[in-house]
């Protein structure tokens, strides 16, 4: 495995977002073999020890889960978030049943290049 930014990593693994791990590592609470980690940091998941507060992180070279896609037409009025600051309902809500972590990506019928009127 390449070398990766230690926040895809630390996202992959399940242990936050890319953004929040970028404030984990400024905070200098993760670790890359022993070393404080800072931003713009690579690693390699399978070489490479890697710790967040003292942790490490499980199945090192394993991706920790498997990846369930799930499609979803967002109603209006649905914001494509997973938590929203004003309140507003987001996707997360609307499969909270699901039994998975949720990464949301939002993508649009034109993006698809998919005609509007399907």
């Amino acid at each position: 495995m390449a070398q990766e930014r230690l926040q895809k990593i630390l996202s992959e693994y399940g242990v936050a977002s890319r953004r929040k791990a970028e404030e984990l590592i400024a905070a200098g609470k993760v670790k890359v073999n022993g070393h404080p980690a800072s931003l713009g940091d690579k690693a390699d998941a399978r070489r490479d020890t890697i710790t967040v507060s003292g942790k490490k992180l499980g199945n090192i070279g394993e991706k920790p889960q498997e990846y369930t896609y799930i499609l979803l037409n967002k109603p209006r009025g649905v914001v494509t978030t997973l938590n929203d600051e004003q309140g507003r309902r987001c996707v997360a809500d609307l499969v909270a049943d699901a039994g998975v972590r949720l990464v949301v990506r939002g993508l649009s019928l034109s993006a698809m290049r998919i005609p509007s009127t399907v």
